[in-house]
C-alpha cells in the first residue's frame, strides 16, 4: 500500500506545554515520532504545524514541514489542511500519527494504510485490554467492532458493559484471548478526499459528549474498518507521568529501530 504519514504537532498542550520538543534520550519527542514514520515504508512523512519553533527542530531532524494556519480545533483539521497545501490527490492514502506517540511500531502504521484496500473511508487499529485499571480508565479509549471488522461505537466508558456487574469483572484477571475489550489506538487512515470531507462534517452530540472526533464519522453514517495490531502497543505521552515513564523505560532498556515496549 502506497501511503503517506502526517503528524500534527501543536505547542500548546494544558498538562506538558511543548510537548513536540520536550527531550526523550537526547532527541526531541517528535523526532523519534518522525522516525518511527520513516521506518514504516511510508512514501513521505510531513510534519503539520503552526509553530516556528516545531518548524525549526523538525527541519533540523531532516523532516518535510507544512506550516498550515493556527487555531485548528483538532489534529484531522490540521491534516487536512496540509494535504491540501501539498496538493494530495483525492485518492492518496494518509496515516495521521499523533505527534505524542513516540514509540507506535512502523508495522502498525503500515497495517493501518493497508485496510484502506477494503472498501471503507477510514481505518484505525485497536489491541486487547489485559489490565483491569485500563478498562475503568476514562482515558483509554474502547471500541467496540461488529463481525466484520467495522466499528460499532467507540467510548470512554468500559465497554461492553459487563451485565453481570463491573465488579465481577473488576475482581478477576481478563484475558486478551477472547477479545472481549478493546483498546482503540489513536492511529488512523483515510482517503485524502474523504479526510477533507470529515473535517467539513457537523459535529454532533455524541462527540461531544464523548470527546471522540471519530464518533462523528459513525453518527453521519460512514464505516471504520478496525484491526487488533500485531504485537503490544503501548500508550501515547499525554501527561507528565506518562513523559517519565517513557524516559525511565529509554533508560533501562533502549529499544532497537522499530522496536515498541510492551505493557
Amino acid at each position: 500500500m502506497h501511503f503517506r504519514v502526517y503528524i500534527p504537532a501543536r505547542y500548546g498542550s494544558s498538562r506538558l506545554p511543548g510537548k513536540p520538543l520536550l527531550d526523550i534520550a537526547g532527541k526531541p519527542m517528535l523526532q523519534h515520532v518522525f522516525e518511527r514514520a520513516r521506518e514504516s515504508g511510508a512514501a513521505r512523512v510531513v510534519v503539520a504545524t503552526d509553530d516556528e519553533r516545531i518548524k525549526a527542530r523538525a527541519e533540523a531532524f531532516g523532516a518535510t514541514v507544512c506550516i498550515t494556519a493556527p487555531g485548528h480545533a483538532s489534529g484531522t483539521d490540521r491534516i487536512a489542511e496540509a494535504a491540501t497545501l501539498l496538493g494530495e490527490d483525492d485518492d492518496a492514502v494518509i496515516v495521521n500519527l499523533q505527534g505524542d506517540e513516540p514509540f507506535m511500531p512502523p508495522h502498525a502504521i503500515a497495517e493501518v494504510a493497508a485496510l484502506l484496500a477494503q472498501d471503507v473511508p477510514m481505518a484505525t487499529l485497536c489491541t486487547p485490554i489485559s489490565r483491569r485499571e485500563d478498562l475503568f480508565d476514562r482515558n483509554v479509549v474502547k471500541v467496540v467492532m461488529d463481525d466484520a471488522g467495522h466499528a460499532l461505537y467507540f467510548s470512554r466508558a468500559s465497554i461492553p458493559f459487563a451485565h453481570a456487574g463491573p465488579d465481577e469483572v473488576r475482581a478477576g484477571p481478563l484475558d486478551p484471548t477472547r477479545g472481549t475489550w478493546f483498546r482503540h489506538l489513536g492511529l488512523y487512515a483515510y482517503r485524502a478526499g474523504f479526510l477533507r470531507r470529515l473535517c467539513r462534517l457537523p459535529v454532533c452530540a455524541i462527540e461531544q459528549i464523548e470527546a471522540l472526533e471519530q464518533l462523528r464519522v459513525l453518527y453521519h453514517g460512514y464505516r471504520i474498518a478496525v484491526a487488533i495490531a500485531v504485537g503490544p502497543v503501548e500508550g501515547g505521552v499525554d501527561t507528565p507521568g506518562d513523559l517519565a515513564r517513557v524516559r525511565q523505560r529509554l533508560v533501562t532498556a533502549r529499544p532497537a529501530a522499530g522496536h515498541r515496549f510492551a505493557q
